[in-house]
Formats: structure tokens, C-alpha cells, sequence
């Protein structure tokens, strides 16, 4: 075997290849030295792994001696060949496949010239805009490109211009989350605190100024309280929902305010 491509175990597949795949993407060639096919497929694989170095790990796991992860990742036959990036299996073929197939499951999991240009650009921020549009004209639609170059926009004070960027990405989740930090920046308060705080108990549309406020000075769990109170009522109901939508988005679906809020949240909209 070449020294390029590694073996790996049951015991160490955890951290050679689910976690290395979060940074690198990994080939796992699963295979057993009966197979015929497995031998011819060896070479070819290692060539893979000489050409893309650095872009593209390859290892190989031996089935006989990993049944359980072979079970677990529903190899039926061998060689079987399967790419992991990001924790988990994104492609994979069985058998063996012409040189060309091979070259192309490799250049699909290799960094493109925009995810090339946009790793520059965070090593060189002096030059990190510029950097940034040339990967956008080389791939209009990249997604890491477009949210990193909204967020110099934005820095920069235009905002219009982030808005625009980051509306290309809807379904970006980062996208929507630097909206709503956007949209939450710009929330202010309309007296002071405790002007608000005061007439709060008697008016629902003084309790959606208060959740605001509250936002507007990081006030998060406080904001929360009033803005779910705020929902209950149905002339401030879509405004402090959208409110705590946004919040939810920059706090994360695991923040302690956002599991307990959201409950709360949907039990007030179908009271």
C-alpha cells in the first residue's frame, strides 16, 4: 500500500474519518484481500490520492475486520468506495469503475477555484474583497463567497448591498442568521427603559417597544419575555414574531433562551 493512503480500524474511524472529513474530505475504500476487484481498484485509488493531496484524503478499511462498520455504513459489496465530508457519506459508488468515473467523484469533492479564492481571502483580508469577487464570478452562486462578502459589505455601512448578497442564499442558514442580526441591529427603542418597562403592563403595543429595546441593548432573555407577551395579542402579534424569529436565528437552536422561549412562542400564537 502507498504511504499516501493510510489504513484505518473500527478504533480509530471515528477520528481518521468522521471528524477528519469536517475539514478534509475523505475517501474510505472498504475492502478485503480476497477481492480481485478490491486489487485492481487499489492503484487507481492511490493515484487519486497522489493527485489530489491536500484536497482529498484516501484510506482503506479492511471489511473483514470491521463487520460492524461495514453493517453500519450498508456495504453489500466490495470494493465500495464512499466519500465523507462534513461528518457524514455525500458520495460513493461499488465495484470497479473506469478511470474517468473515478477522476470525477475525486474533482467533485476537491475545492473549486471559488472555494479556493474564498479560503485566500480569509487568510488575506487586506485583499479579501477583491478576492472574494473574483470567486463570485467564477461561481455566481456561492454560497461561502456571497455570506463573506456581505459581511465586508456590512461592515463597510452598506448594508443594501449585504441585503442584496445574502438574498441570493435564501436557504442559507448562515444567511439568515446574518439577516436577522441585520434586521436586530436596527431595532431601537422609542423612550427609555424604564419608561417603556412602566407602560408595558397596560399596553400590548408598549410591550412590543420594550421586547425591542430590550433587543437593542442585548437584553436577550428579558426581550424574550416581553416579546412572547407581545405575541398574545393580536394587534403586535406578527411584529413580535418576527422579532423572536430573529432572535431565535442569532441565538441558535441550542441557546437556553431559544429552547425555552420557542415553546412558549407557539403556545401564544394558538391560544
Amino acid at each position: 500500500m502507498s504511504a499516501i493512503v493510510k489504513d484505518v480500524t473500527e478504533q480509530t474511524f471515528a477520528t481518521e474519518v468522521v471528524e477528519a472529513s469536517r475539514t478534509t474530505p475523505v475517501v474510505v475504500d472498504f475492502w478485503a484481500p480476497w477481492c480481485g476487484p478490491c486489487r485492481q481498484l487499489s492503484p487507481l485509488l492511490e493515484q487519486m490520492a497522489q493527485r489530489f493531496t491536500g484536497d482529498v484524503r484516501v484510506v482503506k478499511l479492511n471489511v473483514d475486520e470491521a463487520p460492524r462498520l461495514a453493517q453500519q455504513f450498508r456495504v453489500q459489496g466490495i470494493p465500495a468506495v464512499k466519500a465523507f465530508r462534513g461528518g457524514g457519506v455525500v458520495s460513493e459508488f461499488t465495484g470497479l469503475q473506469p478511470t474517468t468515473v473515478i477522476e470525477q467523484f475525486f474533482a467533485a469533492l476537491a475545492p473549486s477555484k471559488a472555494d479556493r479564492l474564498v479560503a485566500e481571502a480569509a487568510a488575506r483580508p487586506a485583499e479579501a474583497e477583491g478576492l472574494l469577487e473574483q470567486a463570485i464570478s467564477a461561481e455566481p452562486d456561492h454560497e461561502g463567497a456571497l455570506i463573506a462578502l456581505a459581511g465586508i459589505a456590512r461592515q463597510q455601512g452598506r448594508h443594501d448591498d449585504a441585503r442584496g448578497l445574502l438574498a441570493r442564499v435564501p436557504t442559507s442558514t448562515q444567511a439568515q442568521r446574518l439577516l436577522a442580526e441585520m434586521r436586530l441591529a436596527e431595532t431601537g427603542a422609542d423612550g427609555s427603559l424604564e419608561q417603556l418597562e412602566q407602560e408595558a403592563a397596560t399596553s400590548s403595543e408598549a410591550r412590543l417597544a420594550y421586547g425591542r429595546a430590550l433587543v437593542a441593548v442585548g437584553r436577550h432573555d428579558e426581550a424574550a419575555d416581553a416579546l412572547v407577551q407581545a405575541v398574545g395579542d393580536p394587534l403586535t402579534r406578527d411584529e413580535a414574531r418576527t422579532l423572536l424569529l430573529d432572535l431565535f436565528r442569532v441565538l441558535g437552536d441550542d441557546h437556553e433562551i431559544t429552547r425555552r422561549a420557542r415553546p412558549r412562542l407557539a403556545s401564544a400564537l394558538f391560544a
